[in-house]
């Protein structure tokens, strides 16, 4: 108890020194420049999730309907608790918000339901902060840049919201905007935020000074519009770079849907490539995962995001649980670690070496592949009931 007590104090303490120089710094303030008010925020939710969970299952016997239903009730609950905690405390709170809300295989529905909508649909900046920004950084009032600037954003994320507008010259644009404070807010919340989903935490303090920098998303933006080239459903937007700076990222407007929108995908007839016990127990199972994931290597980390993501759109598309994203990242990390230790090779036939390793690594992901195709498929699995038959009819 008294851990927890200077724990608590420590991180109070915390936030109010970071506060009143951020205060300070900026000679302007709301409740959110607080840190404490944010830590309280996280606090009493906390609290609140906890006691619920405590109380109301506290007397009914598991593995019963009426437990199955008050449970679900607790997780609607805490999920829109949560939910209400990432909008108030935005930033780095609303990203932890979104990954959660990826989880599709992992959390309970209850949650994945109420946080997903934090993917499109999270609060958004006032049209006038929007516009100090963009004169702040571009030097020009938005009527001097654009002919037409559409007052409702198209969408709003955890660090930035997209504007819909229109060049001098005509050429129609999206125009993402950084929300105001948003630096120096996620910058604080990953100082002082103390919880149990740490290994998000950590992550997100290597990656958020990368994606707060809007040039290096363009720089990505077109490193991958060179790797998706041959995929013709996939866009990704020009970058203007004579409009964009590290707070206003000016690309040409696009229509497309999201990745993860079955809907717009029969619509446009795209193929979605159609081919969990564990949902439903992995709730009870946090801690431990959490604990588990502290102590995975970064790199490792950040796969096992990326993954997460990828079946999080696997199952609203429906697809099937194929092991076809599982075998593409592990020929890009075959890939990717051949490279790097052939920049390195100190001899020529060092060079030769990690490249016949990489080859043979390669193809034994295609064999891999090659039988997992011949377990799923009709035709392969005649093929392999033929080769059965053959072989007992030699024997």
């Amino acid at each position: 108890m008294m851990t927890g007590t200077v724990r608590l104090a420590s991180l109070v303490t915390a936030g109010l020194a970071t506060s009143g120089c951020f205060i300070y710094a900026t000679q302007s303030w709301d409740p959110n420049d607080f840190g404490v008010v944010r830590i309280g925020r996280a606090v009493l939710t906390t609290a609140a999730v906890t006691c619920d969970y405590l109380i109301t299952l506290r007397n009914t016997p598991p593995a019963t309907q009426e437990y199955d239903f008050l449970k679900s009730e607790v997780h609607a609950r805490s999920a829109r608790r949560l939910l209400d905690l990432c909008c108030s405390n935005r930033g780095t709170y609303i990203k932890v918000g979104q990954h959660l809300g990826a989880l599709k295989y992992l959390l309970p529905p209850e949650y994945t339901s109420t946080l997903s909508v934090l993917h499109s649909r999270a609060p958004s900046t006032p049209l006038p902060d929007v516009l100090h920004i963009i004169q702040e950084e571009l030097g020009k009032k938005t009527s001097e840049l654009f002919v037409q600037f559409e007052e409702t954003p198209l969408g709003a994320a955890s660090l930035a919201q997209v504007h819909r507008a229109v060049l001098w010259d005509g050429r129609m644009v999206a125009v993402k905007v950084q929300h105001p404070k948003v630096r120096q807010q996620s910058s604080r919340d990953i100082m002082i935020m103390e919880f149990e989903f740490m290994w998000l935490v950590e992550e997100a303090k290597k990656n958020l000074p990368r994606e707060l920098d809007f040039l290096n998303e363009a720089r990505n933006a077109e490193k991958m519009a060179d790797m998706v080239r041959k995929f013709p459903f996939l866009k990704i937007p020009k970058i203007h770079w004579d409009i964009s700076t590290e707070r206003v990222l000016v690309m040409e407007y696009v229509e497309g849907g999201q990745a993860n929108d079955l809907d717009y995908m029969k619509r446009n007839n795209i193929d979605v490539d159609k081919a969990q016990e564990i949902r439903s127990n992995a709730a009870a199972y946090l801690p431990q995962i959490s604990q588990l994931l502290a102590s995975v290597p970064r790199q490792m980390l950040l796969l096992l995001k990326t993954n997460d993501l990828l079946r999080g759109i696997e199952t609203t598309l429906g697809t099937n649980a194929n092991a076809s994203s599982f075998l593409c990242m592990s020929r890009c990390c075959v890939q990717a670690i051949a490279r790097h230790h052939r920049k390195t090779a100190s001899s020529l036939w060092s060079y030769t070496y990690i490249s016949i390793s990489e080859w043979l690594r390669l193809g034994q992901l295609q064999l891999y592949e090659l039988l997992l195709w011949a377990h799923s498929s009709s035709l392969g699995q005649r093929l392999i009931y033929l080769v059965h038959w053959i072989s007992h009819s030699l024997y």
